[in-house]
Parts: C-alpha cells; sequence; structure tokens
C-alpha cells in the first residue's frame, strides 16, 4: 500500500490505493473532478479532521497535486542522546523537532545538520538515516505552498547542554525520554507525530 500525507493545519489528507487501518474517523472524497485549491480553502477554517482520497494511482494524484503548489523544502532532525532521550523544542507555543528551511544550493542532510545545532546548540555526532518526508500546506501571499520536510535520524555524544535559538523563537529546547512524552503529543503537529511513528517513539496507528 502507497499513502501520502498532506497536513492542512492539525487536518489530514490521506492518499493511497487501499483503504488504510486508520485509528480516527475519515470523510472519503471523490477523486473525479477534485481540487486541490478549492479544497484547501474549504478545510482551512476546519480542525483535527481527516480526508481519504482513494486511487488505483497514488503517485500519479500526489504529483498532480504537487504540481498546483508552489514547492518549498525544508530538513530536520529526530536526535537522540547517549541515555536515549529525544531533543525536542518548544516553538509558537507548541512542541515541535528542530528543522527549517534548505539554502540555495545546499543539500537536504547538510540542511537537517545545520538547522539542529543552530537551532538547539549542539554538536550532531551521527546524521544517517533519513527516517520520512513529510508534507505541509499553508499560504504565502496569494499562492499555496507545499512545504517537503525531509526528518533524519540523528544523534549526539552523551548529554549536551542545549542553548535554544531565541531568535528562531525557540523558548525551550529539552531531552525527553519516550515515557515524557505525553505533555507533546498533546500540544504537537500532524507532522511531527508521523516522525515519531516512524522513528518508533510512538505507536499510534498509520
Amino acid at each position: 500500500m502507497k499513502t501520502y500525507r498532506i497536513y492542512i493545519n492539525d487536518n489530514t489528507l490521506y492518499i493511497t490505493d487501499a483503504v488504510p487501518d486508520l485509528s480516527v474517523e475519515f470523510e472519503r472524497l471523490s477523486v473525479v473532478g477534485f481540487d486541490f485549491s478549492t479544497f484547501y480553502k474549504q478545510v482551512n477554517g476546519i480542525s483535527g479532521k481527516s480526508y481519504l482520497l482513494l486511487d488505483p494511482d497514488p503517485k500519479s494524484l500526489f504529483k498532480k497535486i504537487k504540481s498546483s503548489c508552489l514547492i518549498i523544502k525544508a530538513a530536520g532532525g529526530l536526535v537522540a542522546n547517549a541515555k536515549g532521550n529525544y531533543l525536542f523544542i518548544f516553538r509558537n507555543k507548541k512542541w515541535d523537532l528542530p528543522k527549517g528551511k534548505v539554502e540555495t544550493g545546499e543539500k537536504m542532510k547538510e540542511a537537517a545538520l545545520r538547522e539542529v545545532e543552530e537551532e538547539c546548540g549542539v554538536k550532531i555526532f551521527s546524521n544517517d538515516e533519513k527516517l520520512c518526508k513529510t508534507y505541509h500546506v499553508y499560504t504565502l501571499g496569494a499562492k499555496i505552498v507545499l512545504k517537503k520536510t525531509n526528518w533524519y535520524s540523528m544523534t549526539v555524544k552523551g548529554v549536551p547542554k542545549l542553548i535554544p535559538q531565541k531568535e528562531e523563537g525557540i523558548t525551550k529546547a529539552c531531552w525527553l525520554s519516550r515515557t515524557e512524552l505525553a505533555p507533546v503529543l498533546k500540544n504537537t503537529y500532524p507532522s511531527i507525530v508521523q516522525v515519531l511513528e516512524v522513528g518508533d517513539i510512538v505507536l499510534l496507528g498509520l
């Protein structure tokens, strides 16, 4: 089963070739005549809903949706320390993972490492595995932006002190264990939950 997820605020659009086993209710949409711009305007003021586009060729459908948007690339990291705890930041009144836009001429993996080190004041030891890509949508002027973020699994040596980059709106950076994630899951973005699922940090279904 091939599945793509696009996040609009805290709503999720699933594009897939088979009905997924979701832990939440979803509204199935018709692929015939589907217009992403119209859909975006309809759900932009809605909160916490899931939608499903079922198509035998989800890759082509996703590509068509991408072509209707302005693409912005970003990269970030899920960072573990020597004690097996994970790096989280608090920004714009929500829990988040360090990430940022890819600069011109910069590779995604390099951007992820740079953003983590800049936003949290740490030195990354390893930056090996790409965990996943996430997509979320917002408007920039009159344009609909689809931000593609590549996420990487990273490690640091020991348990270094964290220095949040306050000029980026980060008010807190901390190491959290798996058992301390309840506040994060209650107040974070769906894309971050997806990264934690792929990284086997939480098990919440698709």
